[in-house]
C-alpha cells in the first residue's frame, strides 16, 4: 500500500475510525487480480438485451416515454415473447 501511494497512484479504500483504537484508520480494498466474468449475451432485443451469468439470467429494456403507454406495454410483450424464445432455444442447442 505504502508502495502504491509513494509511486503517486491512487488508492481505493475506505476510511473510518477504528472503534477500539479511536484512531482513523484507512483500509484499501484488494484488488489483486480478481477478475469478474463479463455477464454472456444471449440475445440483443430492439430497446435492450438477455444476458446470462454465472448465477442468473438477466433482461434488461430501455424504451423512450414518448411513444406512448399502449405502445410500451406492446413493445414489453414482444421483447418478452422475443427473450423466452431465445431462452428456449439456447436450451434445446445445450441439450445436443
Amino acid at each position: 500500500m505504502l508502495e502504491a501511494l509513494a509511486s503517486g497512484k491512487r488508492l481505493v479504500g475506505e476510511l473510518y475510525i477504528d472503534e477500539v483504537t479511536r484512531q482513523l484508520t484507512f483500509k484499501a480494498f484488494d484488488r489483486s487480480g480478481k477478475k469478474r466474468k463479463k455477464d454472456k449475451t444471449i440475445r440483443h432485443l430492439e430497446h435492450g438485451w438477455l444476458k446470462e451469468s454465472a448465477a442468473r439470467v438477466k433482461v434488461f429494456e430501455s424504451l423512450p416515454k414518448h411513444i406512448g403507454t399502449a405502445s410500451i406495454i406492446a413493445a414489453l410483450e414482444r421483447e418478452m415473447k422475443i427473450a423466452k424464445e431465445a431462452l428456449i432455444d439456447r436450451e434445446l442447442i445445450n441439450r445436443v
